[in-house]
């Protein structure tokens, strides 16, 4: 779309006829020229329909070089169509746990019974599709931590790396703490807000950094951690069946609380697909994605372009005057 910056301007367009109508031409003085051979007057007669038409030339090339002189100044500028902008949001880093008991093939998918770590990423990759305009990192930890995915827009990737995790990759046993160090390193230089979803099924037994320490320093650099514990509710081992299921349960939710109440998150637990599908519903709705989203509109100038054309016809103008200079 064409638009002009300063379209008030055009009201200078009638500005030499304004000064012409003031400035009345000077009236040519009479003289007598005495000439000693009448072959003078017929070369000057010959002359004058060249001169008129210069003139007209001339007042034709003035015209128009004022004309590109007044549309370059209005400043013309064209708009291209609009383009919507990634949305920015949230610094979102996954932290999924890859140690031996992630195995345990305790829930349902599909009518099926899977491990922890498939309806894990059943899971996870519905919450990573939602999250446009989200950068998301991918951390896998068992004892040692692992950067899988730094932070980005391409949730694809990052849905496909989680999906190539495989049990104990990371080693067998579970380093909470350092995945939790691991994150903050990795986010400890960005701004806005910045979140941990960490998911484990049992309790620190690896790692250089205890989880309460790294809590701490998680909530000094403002990133808050949403901790989820998957598998039999230990809670429930009050009764006999809930004794059994418990028993190949070794969540420490105490600490998990700990760690979200101490960054401003929360701690969940899910036993089943549908309360972990629940979960990370509820973090998306405390955590909603940003909206409102941004387009811009490539602008380029124009104003050069009439310029230009002002300077090719004054030169065109000046080359016509001597032209019709040599047969004055």
């Amino acid at each position: 779309m064409l638009t002009f910056e300063w379209p008030w301007l055009a009201v200078i367009l009638p500005l030499p006829l304004l000064v012409r109508w003031l400035l009345s031409p000077i009236a040519p003085q009479q003289a007598a020229l005495e000439v000693p051979f009448i072959e003078d007057f017929s070369n000057q007669a010959a002359a004058a329909p060249i001169r008129f038409t210069a003139r007209r030339l001339l007042l034709l090339l003035a015209t128009l070089t004022w004309l590109a002189l007044v549309a370059a100044a209005t400043r013309p500028v064209w708009f291209g169509e609009p383009i919507e902008l990634p949305v920015e949001g949230r610094d979102i880093m996954l932290a999924v746990d890859l140690s031996n008991s992630m195995r345990e093939r305790d829930f349902i998918l599909g009518n099926q019974r899977v491990d922890r770590l498939t309806a894990t990423k059943a899971v996870a990759n519905q919450f990573i599709e939602q999250r446009a305009g989200d950068r998301i990192g991918l951390i896998l930890f068992g004892s040692q931590a692992y950067l899988q995915a730094p932070l980005t827009f391409d949730r694809q990737t990052v849905t496909q790396l989680l999906n190539e995790a495989l049990i104990n990759i990371a080693g067998e046993k579970t380093a909470i703490g350092d995945a939790i160090g691991l994150a903050i390193k990795r986010l400890r230089d960005k701004e806005g807000d910045k979140l941990l979803i960490l998911l484990t099924d049992g309790e620190n037994t690896a790692g250089a950094m205890p989880p309460i320490k790294a809590a701490e320093l998680a909530a000094q650099l403002g990133l808050k951690v949403y901790t989820i514990g998957i598998g039999p509710d230990p809670r429930a081992s009050g009764s006999f069946f809930g004794m059994m299921r418990g028993a190949r349960s070794g969540i420490d939710e105490r600490t998990l609380a700990r760690i979200a109440e101490q960054t401003g998150g929360h701690y969940f637990h899910a036993s089943n697909t549908e309360q972990l599908a629940r979960v990370y519903q509820q973090i998306d709705d405390m955590e909603p994605v940003e909206s409102d989203a941004r387009v811009y509109r490539p602008r380029q100038s124009l104003f050069y372009w009439p310029l230009g054309t002002a300077l090719v016809l004054f030169c065109t103008a000046m080359l016509a005057q001597w032209v019709s200079g040599r047969y004055q």
